[in-house]
């Protein structure tokens, strides 16, 4: 998946507006601006499509976890230069305040079904000797379910 479709995803799921979208990313420390939003969700056949930056991304999800659970005090997380699918679903995760059968409950809802150990084993660190990297479909489906968790009665899921 690329970052775009992950923010187009995240906002569709939430039906978050643009103008929030950029609160978001201000809840980061990151300012973007309303022309960039708008590029970021462009398809790629659009002429004014913008790729989104790994980076850009760890801030947008950075402040979606502090706009759904709060700012921690103290000095924002140090955004990472790289991005993988592990830490997009271990940021949703936290943003969400998910514990593992809820998240287990979620691929669920999306057809998808994984054991307690195959999902912690995403959330290892990748030195881990059971650590075992996200694939594109695991994180679509997760964020498939969610979208089906918060909006169950919409027929038109984004794929």
């Amino acid at each position: 998946m690329t970052n775009n479709d992950i923010l187009r995803r995240v906002r569709y799921t939430f039906d978050l507006k643009d103008s929030v979208v950029i609160d978001i990313f201000s809840l980061a420390d990151c300012a973007v601006t309303a022309d960039q939003v708008s590029a970021w969700l462009k398809k790629e056949e659009d002429d004014t499509y913008l790729k989104m930056q790994d980076r850009e991304l760890v801030a947008f999800l950075n402040g979606f976890i502090n706009f759904k659970r709060g700012k921690r005090d103290g000095a924002q997380p140090v955004l990472e230069e790289r991005l993988n699918n592990n830490m997009v679903f271990q940021k949703l995760r936290i943003a969400l305040n998910l514990k593992a059968e809820d998240v287990l409950d979620i691929m669920e809802l999306a057809d998808f079904r994984l054991s307690k150990h195959e999902l912690s084993a995403f959330f290892r660190k990748p030195d881990n000797k059971n650590y075992r990297e996200c694939k594109d479909q695991i994180l679509r489906k997760f964020l498939s379910g969610i979208q089906l968790q918060l909006r169950p009665g919409d027929s038109e899921l984004e794929s």
